[in-house]
């Protein structure tokens, strides 16, 4: 049987007929409807951040060319009136805060995710479900309100505890605290870093909880049956097939209560003592944070006390932009963050 051949003159013609065709997608009216509106909603979003941080920075561009930048970011003191502030008090004092929110935060909520996905029955985690989005929607003061009358005295002694055995370490040292006291002053205990730390804490709970537990859940079924199949205990699949997975999920939970922390304002204004020093004892009395700080001034402030302060939160603003947008770039590469076959 005879077989058709092709014939070419030259390679030219050879790479033309085997170049593949273009395919065009010929979308519908309803998709170029919500392609439209989907483009238009996240420029919009990314316009409103633009505006807001050129209102920042031109408003603070006053302020920080009176002192100068490395002044502005290395002095402690916060005395616009003197024209002597700077934000390495508060600055440092909001990034312990947020520290200290994650150490208590972080465990609770990848325990209570896997409890939630791997483990609850289906009523009981409908149940769970539902209190971890109440709990997001409990508006900052009144968990401020929480700390500043019941968490703040119950903790005390807890605080004394860690000063008497690991006063030692220089993060839990506390100026004038005599182990050998009998009866410990509590006022050398309260307004602390560490009480404010664990009412942050518990505010970005659910909100951990809840990206851990959507990429927990996306874990692909067909590796958890096959991880069953091949005789793997429960832990054993959480340990091999959904941690590995929900990774992404993880770190991005993690850096977007980081961000949450950073900005808290109202919670710990209620807590904290002001102090306007760099404070590493977490345990003593005295911290400070950036928006806190604003809150306490934004009444008091002439056009240059507010330009200050418009610095201020310009500095925050560009930190936590930072720790939002490497969360977002960290769980878009993640398997959690990317589609896959169950």
């Amino acid at each position: 049987m005879d077989t058709a051949m092709t014939t070419y003159d030259t390679a030219t013609d050879f790479d033309e007929a085997v170049t593949p065709r273009r395919v065009t997608t010929v979308y519908s009216r309803t998709d170029r409807a919500f392609r439209t509106t989907s483009r238009g909603a996240g420029s919009f979003v990314l316009l409103v951040m633009i505006l807001v941080g050129g209102f920042l920075t031109v408003n603070a561009v006053q302020a920080i060319s009176s002192v100068g930048l490395v002044k502005f970011v290395t002095t402690q003191e916060w005395s616009p009136e003197t024209n002597n502030f700077g934000i390495a008090a508060v600055l440092i004092g909001t990034v312990l805060i947020a520290l200290v929110a994650l150490i208590v935060a972080v465990p609770l909520a990848i325990g209570s995710a896997l409890f939630i996905t791997e483990i609850a029955p289906p009523a009981l985690k409908k149940v769970m479900t539902t209190v971890i989005d109440l709990m997001a929607a409990v508006p900052s003061v009144v968990y401020g309100l929480w700390g500043l009358a019941f968490l703040q005295s119950h903790i005390v002694g807890f605080s004394y505890w860690i000063s008497t055995y690991l006063g030692w370490i220089p993060l839990f040292h506390v100026d004038g605290a005599d182990p050998n006291n009998a009866l410990p002053n509590p006022a050398l205990y309260t307004s602390s870093t560490f009480i404010a730390g664990l009412v942050v804490g518990m505010m970005i709970i659910p909100i951990q909880t809840s990206m851990m537990v959507e990429a927990f859940s996306r874990a692909p079924q067909g590796e958890r049956e096959g991880a069953f199949a091949l005789g793997a205990t429960r832990w054993g699949v959480i340990r091999r097939v959904v941690l590995p997975f929900g990774k992404g999920g993880i770190i991005g939970g993690v850096m977007l209560g980081l961000g949450r922390a950073l900005g808290e304002t109202i919670a710990i204004y209620l807590i904290i003592s002001p102090l306007f020093k760099i404070n590493f004892h977490l345990l003593q009395n005295g911290a400070n944070a950036v928006a806190p700080m604003i809150a306490l001034r934004y009444g008091e402030a002439n056009s240059f006390a507010m330009s200050a302060l418009m610095a201020a939160g310009l500095a925050l603003f560009l930190l936590t932009m930072a720790i939002n947008f490497t969360a977002s770039t960290i769980i878009a590469r993640s398997r959690s963050g990317a589609d896959s076959e169950a």
